[in-house]
């Protein structure tokens, strides 16, 4: 069932952060809802703009409606993340999303907030939520790219200005998580001193981690031992994900740990299995090692068990 984000926001915040996942094919959706089933938790979806242009929108969105048929216990929201405001009009007018996020982050405050007001009034005409950013995270994603020494952390004195004055649902903030693989390589470093900042000004309003992989060290080494050359990969520590929650991150974005845990499956795969050719068998292994990690990953979000919870709550 896709609900709005803001649904789940009301029901996590303060006891669990959900997990928002980036995926790119079938094989990415079939092992997401199957760990989030077997973990029993709410999660989001997450389709960026170089997923939507891979081959064309409308397979991709067709592939979820067909999960969820097939999976019909499933609770969660589909949301574009890091939309420029063109995309998230085009996402608003299609009438399938539940939430937007437009990333005006890299315009100056004043603008950031109009551009983030358009999108708003036109989201919210529609019934949709909108996710905003304030601040810069570092990192490269896709088409995101911010060096060290351009990243910002959000400032929790505008922090509160800017939710009411652009009307967003929910506030990405730049607390030292960083987008891509190579997290943390020079000073960077997480400030829950910044978050609890933000939280005191915006109490019980929903934020938002992005960039929250862990790139956990034992993907990237058996990635390496078949043939791969990450030198230098490192991540988020998924422990402080709880504490986070408790400070108001209601959505934690995890999208490079996926892209690992494919990578490696496929160079082991191919590795020790040099005649194979059929692209369903590598598939196989992957939709299950994807549920694993999914299920895993909740567990530290606490968001594991919470489906039961969410679905009286929207019955309410």
């Amino acid at each position: 069932m896709i609900v709005t984000t803001k649904k789940l926001f009301e029901h996590a915040y303060g006891k669990y952060a959900i997990g928002a996942y980036n995926i790119n094919n079938l094989e990415q959706l079939v092992g997401l809802f199957r760990g989030n089933l077997d973990s029993q938790a709410p999660f989001i979806i997450q389709i960026s703009k170089g997923a939507r242009s891979y081959t064309d929108k409308n397979f991709l969105e067709g592939l979820i409606r067909a999960a969820d048929e097939v999976y019909p216990e499933a609770i969660f929201a589909v949301h574009l993340d890091h939309g420029d405001e063109a995309t998230c009009y085009d996402c608003i007018e299609s009438g399938f999303y539940s939430s937007v996020m437009i990333d005006a982050s890299s315009y100056p405050f004043d603008e950031n907030i109009a551009i983030t007001r358009r999108v708003v009034e036109a989201a919210h005409a529609k019934g949709i939520v909108v996710e905003a950013e304030l601040g810069m995270l570092g990192g490269v994603e896709e088409h995101v790219s911010v060096s060290e020494s351009e990243a910002k952390l959000t400032n929790p004195e505008q922090a509160r200005e800017f939710v009411e004055r652009s009307g967003c649902d929910s506030l990405a903030v730049a607390i030292g998580t960083s987008h891509g693989a190579f997290k943390f390589s020079g000073s960077q470093s997480l400030h829950f001193d910044v978050l609890a900042q933000i939280q005191e000004r915006l109490p019980g309003f929903p934020l938002v981690m992005h960039g929250s992989s862990s790139v956990p060290q034992e993907e990237v080494e058996r990635i390496n031992a078949a043939g791969g050359n990450l030198a230098g990969a490192k991540g988020v520590d998924a422990t402080q994900f709880r504490h986070a929650a408790e400070l108001g991150v209601t959505k934690i974005n995890i999208d490079t740990d996926g892209r690992l845990v494919w990578t490696r499956v496929h160079r082991e795969f191919f590795l020790q299995h040099p005649e194979k050719f059929d692209l369903r068998d590598p598939g196989k292994v992957f939709m299950a090692e994807y549920a694993k990690f999914i299920a895993a990953k909740n567990e530290y979000l606490n968001s594991a068990g919470q489906l039961p919870g969410i679905r009286e709550f929207l019955q309410a």
